[in-house]
């Protein structure tokens, strides 16, 4: 069961350019950065409301979040839903006809188990589904 929307993820060329622009558009300081080296990006959060903004930036000229920007330029990445167990989640989301990027969660960032849905199965969103440990 879907529990809420966690975080709008934005894929950004460079952290020390959009956190300062982040900044005064959501009139909040930085939360937080951390770098996820199984993803490849260094994430910067802001807490806004009940969710979050998470702007990702990448590590390596190899990471997904570098081939995003080289397609499609900077902008929303992803929509990430929070859900009290990923697996049973899946086993719903599978058993409805949502096709998945890999088939085994993994850890991301802030410690959480993540796992996205295909866009070709979501009418072209990315979508992150994601459980707090």
């Amino acid at each position: 069961m879907i529990n809420r929307v966690d975080h709008i993820g934005i894929a950004v060329s460079s952290l020390e350019e959009s956190i300062p622009l982040f900044e005064k558009l959501l009139g909040t300081r930085l939360n937080k950065r951390e770098v996820v080296d199984s993803q490849k990006v260094e994430a910067a959060f802001f807490k806004v409301g009940g969710g979050t903004i998470e702007l990702l930036a990448p590590t390596s000229h190899d990471s997904q979040i570098q081939k995003f920007i080289k397609k499609k330029k900077e902008g929303v990445h992803h929509i990430a839903l929070n859900v009290s167990s990923i697996e049973q989640e899946m086993k719903r989301l599978e058993k409805n006809g949502f096709e998945f990027v890999s088939k085994t969660p993994i850890i991301g960032a802030n410690n959480k188990k993540i796992v996205f849905l295909h866009p070709k199965s979501t009418n072209g969103v990315l979508v992150e589904i994601c459980e707090d440990t």
